[in-house]
């Protein structure tokens, strides 16, 4: 699928770059699109270092198959080709949670780990399984709580209701989950999508998935040396805390608690309110600010309560990131390139022209056109265009809130399939893209009429 989408756009590009005769603008495009992708990849690489450092010392302390563990009801619906205590299951997981809180700069580096670790269930390389697909729809319409960035565009263009968006972008993300869930289950089964069939000469189907587990069990996340160490995810440490260890770990839970609840409710510590958001956005609010925070100290506690070597295994967590984004280089190169020749050529403005008329009699805002049909390609060309229909039309317009609705409830689908897939080298997606695709409209069309309908 990525296959005939990348050529289309390069394609296109230059036939419409030829008729406009905007052949500067194409080339520029395509120059700027490469460099922004080792840019973005280079700007990766202390965050990736980082986060994976700390899922070591997570995955080492036994705290992520916890976590699996007792979200495995949900998880095995969602994904049945996984087994329960899987460390995927764990770094999924948290790439949703730190999705749901708009931490973005902690959900790519989780959601990479998360792929590395259902590439090594993988009995064929190089194509998506229905876990990946599975994973990445729903990443590129997660849930979202707050949507940070554009309540930000807003406050910075002196809304009187910034917050305004926040049940709105939540109720269109929901629906562009369930989309994303329904199609991606649905497509799965059929032919155009099918995975290849093992091929292991004179061996019957039952044989073949034998062979498939077989190889499973081989091709071990972190190069561990057993299928034990794989299910305990702990590389020998032990997952009983001393005593020292659960009195430190029990007085930090506390003392963010403490944290959380002056944040919510500063009157119960002698604090005037000093904004007029309700409770939950202050808890929503508190939560994205002390989410970080709380991880970078409780991992490394929690694992020193266990006796686990937190500096050496942080380092060796590491040490992964910087092989991760070598290989995710040449896949963003390469989307970013085709996308960048498509926007200069003026693939985006020509879209727009066509479907306007279309749109017109469904109450579509024109205005809202070229924002939604950027958005799967370019997250900062898409906040551009936010910025620009927020300052000429003004941040408590009906059509500029529903643009950041729009921009909160949606994803890059392009760029994140680029990033995730590049990330283990998988070059047939499947039916990923068309999943995360539909996803995203129906995100557009939900935040239009839940705005239309609340605002």
């Amino acid at each position: 699928m990525l296959n005939y989408i990348w050529l289309a756009l390069v394609l296109l590009a230059v036939a419409i770059g030829g008729w406009n005769n905007r052949w500067k603008e194409v080339t520029d495009g395509a120059f700027d699109g490469a460099k922004t992708a080792v840019t973005i990849a280079l700007g990766l690489i202390g965050v990736m270092a980082l986060w994976l450092g700390v899922m070591r010392l997570a995955e080492r302390a036994g705290l992520v198959q916890k976590i699996a563990r007792a979200l495995r009801p949900i998880m095995r619906r969602l994904f049945p080709d996984v087994p329960g205590e899987h460390p995927a299951m764990g770094a999924m997981l948290m790439n949703m949670a730190a999705n749901m809180l708009g931490l973005g700069n902690a959900a790519t580096p989780l959601g990479l780990r998360a792929m590395r670790d259902l590439e090594s269930l993988n009995p064929h390389p190089g194509t998506a399984t229905n876990a990946m697909c599975t994973f990445l729809a729903i990443n590129t319409a997660s849930v979202q709580l707050i949507p940070t960035t554009a309540i930000a565009i807003l406050v910075a263009a002196g809304s009187t209701r910034p917050t305004a968006i926040v049940g709105t972008a939540l109720l269109a993300t929901l629906c562009a989950a369930t989309t994303a869930i329904i199609a991606v289950k649905t497509l799965e089964n059929l032919r155009w999508f099918a995975r290849p069939v093992a091929a292991v000469a004179g061996r019957g189907s039952g044989e073949n998935a034998a062979a498939a587990n077989d190889l499973n069990a081989k091709r071990t996340p972190n190069n561990r040396s057993s299928n034990e160490e794989v299910a305990a995810g702990t590389g020998g440490y032990s997952t009983e805390p001393t005593l020292l260890g659960r009195i430190a770990t029990i007085a930090l839970l506390i003392f963010f608690v403490l944290i959380f609840v002056r944040i919510v409710w500063p009157p119960g510590f002698g604090n005037p309110l000093t904004d007029e958001a309700n409770a939950f956005v202050r808890s929503v609010n508190a939560l994205s600010l002390l989410a970080i925070p709380f991880l970078l100290s409780f991992f490394p506690i929690y694992a020193a309560a266990r006796r686990v070597k937190v500096y050496e295994e942080f380092v060796e967590g590491a040490k992964e990131g910087f092989n991760v984004i070598l290989r995710i280089i040449p896949f963003l190169v390469t989307i970013l390139v085709a996308i960048g020749m498509f926007k200069g050529a003026g693939g985006i403005d020509l879209l727009t022209k066509w479907l306007a008329p279309v749109l017109a009699p469904l109450h579509f805002p024109p205005d809202l056109l070229p924002l939604a049909l950027m958005r799967p390609l370019s997250g900062s060309g898409t906040l551009a265009l936010l910025t620009e229909i927020v300052h000429r039309l003004g941040p408590d317009n009906i059509v500029s809130l529903t643009a950041a609705t729009i921009y909160g409830s949606t994803e890059t689908t392009f760029y994140v399939a680029a990033v995730y897939f590049g990330s283990v080298g998988v070059k047939q997606t499947r039916h990923a893209i068309p999943a995360g695709l539909l996803a995203d409209l129906v995100g557009v069309i939900a935040s239009v009429a839940i705005c239309r309908a609340v605002l």
